[in-house]
């Protein structure tokens, strides 16, 4: 396998290592607002086929790649393979999202929780990076991903995705000892799914915390953050003699930023709701920061995109530790001749900061 990436701007930049340019890549980059990717999940007959497909899943990986002078690909899955794969039923009805046959309800069914057999259950996950890997030959690093165990367990138990997560905030007050065990043996799937994905050649990782915002600040600690620093203290931080660094997105986490930096990442995660600057000052030279335009700014014009990345790269300042992104995931929506504009536009208007 090559372990040269012709292309390491992205790594470096994790690392606040000196760069040339700010480096970037789009959350959910491989998706729906590319014709290509419809024609390929067209194909696959379902959202899932196409994940549990390497063939596939290295296909759809690299169209976005091949489209635009992207700085990293991140491995294309989904966050929900792993309750899947610990026996709860994923599915996914039309229009309406991933959804559970059999949600944690019971004390009975939590307390029956484990961890699955990585390589029997995921195998096809880990077959997908070292494809891909194989595939991107160096061009630039590959991601592998997981969803936070709070996220996770958010799915569990409501069931599929909620507007107020009234079923599993009331499982956290009402029984919190429920609630850690879940969290326990998600975040031990986790540590593992996350070290079989470096050893297939992930060369990145980074945990989506999707749902951490709807926590207080309080259960935020003890419920979702302390289960991240968990991972991050069990997940393999060199391979090859090589550093594998590692981010945590929260959406909604701009309040308890410092606490992220602390918690053993090398990287932060920004959503838009967050100045990159005051971020920037909050954590000092600790973590690189990833973010953070809103994804809506592409349903724009060329210019109004050339001018809001003007604003997060002038706030963000000189130097590195920063790795350009969306705030949150891009539209389906999206022209793809915007995101177009939004990489040229970072790569040209960024290099007067480095």
């Amino acid at each position: 396998m090559n372990f040269k990436v012709k292309n390491d701007t992205f790594l470096r930049a994790l690392l606040r290592q000196p760069t040339e340019y700010t480096p970037l890549w789009m959350m959910r980059q491989a998706g729906r607002y590319l014709p290509e990717y419809c024609a390929t999940r067209k194909r696959a007959g379902s959202f899932l086929n196409l994940c549990k497909s390497p063939d596939m899943a290295t296909e759809v990986t690299l169209q976005p790649l091949d489209r635009f002078p992207l700085d990293a690909a991140i491995l294309f899955s989904d966050i929900l393979t792993i309750p899947d794969a610990m026996g709860l039923g994923l599915y996914f009805a039309e229009g309406e999202g991933p959804k559970f046959e059999r949600p944690l309800r019971t004390e009975a069914e939590i307390k029956a929780l484990a961890v699955p057999d990585i390589a029997s259950t995921l195998g096809y996950v880990t077959d997908a990076v070292s494809q891909i890997r194989k595939s991107l030959d160096g061009r630039v690093p590959l991601i592998g991903f997981t969803g936070s165990p709070w996220t996770l367990a958010c799915y569990m138990v409501e069931g599929g995705s909620s507007d107020d997560y009234a079923k599993v905030k009331t499982l956290m007050y009402k029984e919190p000892a429920l609630m850690h065990h879940i969290l326990s043996v998600t975040a031990d799937t986790v540590i593992q799914y996350l070290n079989a994905q470096i050893e297939a050649g992930a060369q990145a990782v980074m945990i989506f915390d999707s749902w951490g915002g709807a926590l207080s600040h309080a259960a935020y600690h003890e419920f979702s953050l302390a289960y991240m620093q968990r991972i991050l203290a069990g997940v393999t931080k060199e391979k090859d003699g090589v550093r594998i660094p590692s981010i945590v997105f929260t959406k909604g986490g701009g309040l308890w930023i410092e606490s992220i930096a602390n918690s053993g990442c090398d990287a932060v995660g920004l959503d838009w709701t967050m100045d990159i600057g005051i971020a920037r000052q909050k954590v000092g030279h600790k973590v690189a920061l990833q973010g953070n335009l809103d994804p809506t700014v592409l349903f724009s014009t060329p210019e109004v995109i050339h001018n809001e990345v003007e604003k997060i790269l002038a706030s963000y300042g000189f130097g590195s530790g920063h790795v350009f992104n969306l705030g949150h995931g891009i539209s389906q929506f999206t022209n793809p001749d915007n995101a177009g504009a939004l990489v040229a536009a970072v790569h040209e208007l960024s290099r007067k900061y480095h």
